[in-house]
Order: C-alpha cells, then structure tokens, then sequence
C-alpha cells in the first residue's frame, strides 16, 4: 500500500500527506494542555510521539522505493519558478487562515460582542479589519493554488519520455 501511495503521489506529497498522521494528535494536545488538567492532553502528546517515531521510520525508508518518472504536483527539485512562487504565495495564505481559525477559535470574544452591539467605532473596525484579513487570505490561497496548478500543467505538458524539456 505505501509503494502503491509514493508512486501515485511521489516521495515528498506521501511524506507531506502522512505527517498528518502524528501532527493532528499533537495539535489537540498542543490545543488542549493548557485548558483541561488531567491525562487526557498527555496521552494525545504520548501518542503523537509514538506516530511521529513510526512516521519517520516510514519516511527513511522512502529512498528504498523506486518511483517511476513523471511529473509530479510536489516534486520541488523540477517545479518551475512561476510553480515555486505560487506555492511559497499559497502556502502563506494558508498559514495566515490556519492563524486567522486559530484566533477566532481561542480569543474570548465576550468581551468585544457587547461593544459591537453598541455600535463603538473601534471594535468595529477590528471586526471589519479581521473579516477583510480572512477574504484576503481565502482569496490569495484560492488564486496562489489556481496559478501553480496551472504552472504545473504546463510543466506537466513539456514532459516527454521520462525527462522533462528545457
């Protein structure tokens, strides 16, 4: 099954995809130590340990598997340059949502509502200045992953017999 996944997705998407695996449980105890005292917390740090050891196994032993030539999504070493600045922009874009979801999950907004409901011009214009900062972002991520996909297809459609053309 992981010879089947490397070569559909290549070295670098399968160990990108697969570290999902140890990071979710230690965002949950990243997310949750702090706010429920007990084992609960420590056991998901315990079990994200476990994974990542067992993800990094999988990972060395990645360069055992031969994968077929042909163009990949995320093969950095032959991505153009319009492909590499998209990304790098998408991936921005995508860490500023991900901080953006983290905020608003985190911040006590109790203590804003009541000033928005009576109408005060500074929360109001948080309020207006994180909602621009969310489309902004929503909209850079979905252009920035638009314009590298298109990059990749025409990196994708210079590639003949194995080798891709310069």
């Amino acid at each position: 099954m992981i010879r089947q996944l490397v070569q559909r997705w290549g070295r670098t998407q399968f160990a990108a995809v697969t570290c999902l695996v140890w990071f979710l449980p230690l965002a949950a105890w990243a997310g949750s130590v702090d706010l429920y005292p007990g084992p609960a917390p420590w056991a998901a740090f315990g079990l994200g340990i476990l994974l990542l050891v067992a993800w990094l196994v999988v990972v060395a032993r990645l360069r055992t598997i031969e994968v077929e030539p042909r163009p990949r999504r995320l093969d950095f070493s032959a991505m153009s340059a319009a492909e590499r600045r998209w990304n790098a922009v998408f991936a921005v874009c995508a860490i500023c949502l991900i901080g953006w979801l983290n905020g608003a999950a985190t911040v006590d907004w109790g203590i804003l509502t009541p000033k928005l409901a009576a109408g005060r011009p500074g929360p109001l214009a948080l309020f207006a200045g994180l909602l621009v900062f969310l489309l902004l972002a929503l909209a850079g991520a979905v252009v920035s992953w638009r314009r590298s996909a298109a990059a990749f297809r025409a990196r994708a459609r210079g590639h003949v017999g194995g080798e891709p053309v310069l």
